[in-house]
């Protein structure tokens, strides 16, 4: 399972991407909205995990753009602001629904997160065939 990590302080992104990496995923981290955007196509995530609030391109337009070329993409955001509530209900009201967790979250609540993933994409794949 491919996993797409943004934020714009790059010890949390890479943080996060050695650990899922020492868990057997697939882990790639960047520090920005555009970056992600760039390289989302050719990397194929099948989980975004993204900042909410960043310079530039926010976590949720990242979001937003994922769901619309990759739309089988899990998209995962999680911010320590809570002005971000207001970004988040008003994606919510164009029709895009993202999970959110607040920061910090501990990497084992990431880790479940990423099992259950993977799980639900095993099990798709399995129904496929």
């Amino acid at each position: 399972m491919r996993i797409l990590i943004v934020d714009d302080e790059a010890v949390i992104a890479d943080s996060l991407a050695l650990i899922f990496r020492a868990s057997g995923f697939e882990a790639r981290s960047v520090y920005s909205g555009e970056r992600a955007m760039e390289l989302a196509p050719s990397f194929e995530p099948d989980v975004l995990i993204s900042d909410v609030v960043m310079r530039g391109v926010t976590g949720i337009e990242v979001g937003i753009y994922v769901r619309e070329h990759l739309p089988s993409c899990r998209v995962l955001l999680f911010s320590g602001q809570a002005a971000t509530s207001d970004l988040i209900q008003a994606a919510d009201t164009k029709g895009y629904h993202f999970d959110i967790l607040t920061k910090p979250v501990h990497p084992n609540v990431l880790l479940d997160y990423m099992h259950d993933c993977a799980a639900r994409l095993e099990s798709k794949h399995a129904g496929m065939h």
